[in-house]
């Protein structure tokens, strides 16, 4: 393969000096920056594939990041993010000058012990960015240069093509590896879940979805034509006119605490935003007084394992149910899952790949980012017992009924990752069988008030964290000093934690009311400004 590597490397060429990570993203910068990288993850994802003796997926797309930005992310066999070895390949293949290419390549082929006789099949997709066209020939270019096969799905959100690789390498047991199949699947699971809900009115099944003026809008399009009018969706910035993640998306609308622009809703309509590349949602409503309400990764978590509990319950199913949260989860969730609902929470470390790992452990692992980025696994075992109990003919009617609701519930989930369109599926037919409103839902649990701040250090390495980030290790005194401000307030909790791209340290803080929260959370800034290394002045106080 050596002359198709040069030859098509040098059509991508790496700009001298240019140095990139592969973080939990994967490479995620200026679209102008990108066209050696996507050759070169094209090749690596070929690599990878001999290495698994399984299809691989590479995902051209930057989320919620402004439209002028490309980023690529590859996927591995069952759906799931890249192994962190790998990461580690990503980074330095994308960081090797033009000449040294080919000595990189056989050194990940040695340490890897990759057989190049082997077959390669790469799965390749990209969201609607005007740079995605061209950015996804170079992975195509880089597969074929070592001699992989590739499956090029065009146009797809990013939840879809992971689906597409998990349902290649199951050979069909997890669905069908097409678009229409990964429709079809959901939509047949929403349907069987909707004949449980009452008589509803147009009003109640009606939902305005706001799709970033990114690929969800279309995707969920073609979901809809699968939904016989049991969901009536209105679509804005779905692309036609808007600038993608411009005041808009589930980023915008979760960080600003207001609805996107171009909406118009009126008090009590149930709305939802998704991501740029449909894997993050959060739900929203304005009330009667004009007032705000945001339902976040917290508000659809505990939604989504109270539906889950009540079925075992009425299943009589013995099965482990969890929750797994960050240190950012709202105190009066976990409060409210813990002491209400008696399920398990589990904290982990901020970042999906914890989450995810956390959610393995249980029979049933329900996580969501409070950003809206979330799925709920289940383990074999779980999907066997569901499976058997469906299939019973020797129960009464209540188990029976609540083992078909487990049975759907699991076929209109994407295990694989976060999924737009998946969790709005699942949330809108929970609400149904429920013959709940947005309003209900959100009475659930009261956030406590919070606040987040920033602070600029010389050094973010300075502060070390344990117990999932939630107390400070390093530097000394600090731990403590937050530990007595803590105590000045009601029902209050704050932790740091340094950022994961720049030298500030982030400051989370919660308690009874507004004000003791910004108190707190100036305190605390106050006290990381001192203990470890503040740059500039010392915070003001937010009032």
């Amino acid at each position: 393969f050596k002359v198709s590597v040069l030859e098509k490397s040098s059509l991508h060429p790496k700009p001298a000096g240019l140095v990139l990570q592969y973080g939990t993203a994967g490479f995620r910068t200026n679209a102008k920056q990108l066209d050696h990288i996507m050759f070169r993850m094209g090749l690596l994802a070929t690599l990878r594939s001999r290495k698994t003796k399984a299809t691989i997926g590479v995902m051209v797309t930057a989320s919620h990041n402004p439209e002028e930005d490309n980023g690529v992310k590859l996927i591995d066999p069952m759906g799931e993010m890249l192994t962190a070895t790998w990461e580690d390949f990503a980074t330095q293949l994308a960081n090797t000058e033009q000449k040294e290419l080919l000595a990189a390549l056989k050194d990940i082929i040695n340490k890897e012990a990759i057989n190049m006789k082997l077959e390669a099949e790469v799965f390749v997709g990209k969201d609607t960015r005007s740079s995605s066209a061209s950015l996804s020939q170079a992975v195509l270019d880089g597969v074929h240069a070592l001699g992989g096969q590739s499956k090029d799905y065009g146009l797809v959100t990013t939840p879809q093509l992971h689906y597409m690789v998990c349902c290649q390498n199951s050979h069909g047991q997890y669905g069908e590896a097409t678009v229409e199949g990964y429709c079809s699947k959901l939509s047949q699971a929403f349907l069987a879940l909707s004949k449980n809900a009452s008589n509803r009115t147009d009003d109640q099944k009606h939902l305005f979805v706001d799709g970033a003026n990114g690929i969800g809008a279309p995707k969920l399009r073609e979901v809809e034509s699968h939904l016989k009018k049991q969901l009536q969706i209105s679509i804005f910035n779905d692309g036609s006119r808007g600038k993608l993640n411009h005041q808009c998306g589930a980023d915008f609308v979760k960080v600003q605490q207001k609805p996107p622009t171009g909406v118009e809703i009126s008090p009590g309509d149930r709305c939802c935003s998704f991501d740029g590349d449909a894997d993050r949602i959060v739900y929203y409503y304005t009330d009667s007084r004009g007032f705000f309400h945001l339902l976040d990764g917290d508000k659809i978590a505990t939604l989504i394992s109270t539906f889950l509990k009540e079925l075992l319950v009425q299943a009589g199913l013995d099965l482990k149910i969890a929750v797994v949260q960050t240190a950012y989860a709202n105190g009066s969730s976990t409060r409210y899952l813990e002491d209400t609902m008696k399920v398990i929470v589990r904290c982990t470390k901020t970042g999906v790949k914890h989450l995810h790992h956390a959610a393995q452990e249980f029979d049933i692992g329900v996580y969501f980012e409070a950003n809206g980025h979330g799925t709920v696994l289940f383990s074999k075992t779980a999907e066997e017992k569901v499976q058997l109990l469906a299939k019973s003919t020797n129960i009464n009617d209540e188990r029976k009924r609540a083992a078909l609701l487990l049975q759907n519930t699991v076929n209109v989930i994407n295990q694989t990752v976060g999924d737009a369109i998946s969790d709005m599926l699942l949330i809108e037919a929970i609400l149904a069988i429920k013959g709940m409103t947005v309003q209900q839902w959100d009475a659930i649990y009261s956030d406590l008030p919070n606040r987040q701040l920033k602070v600029t250090v010389s050094d973010r390495r300075v502060i070390e964290t344990t117990d999932a980030e939630r107390r400070a290790v390093s530097p000394a005194g600090l731990q403590e000093a937050i530990d007595g401000l803590v105590k000045k307030y009601k029902q209050a909790r704050s932790f740091v934690r340094p950022s994961g791209t720049e030298d500030v340290v982030r400051v989370y803080a919660e308690a009874d009311s507004q004000e003791s929260a910004d108190a707190l959370a100036h305190e605390v800034s106050l006290a990381v400004h001192r203990l470890a290394g503040g740059v500039g002045a010392e915070p003001k106080p937010l009032h």
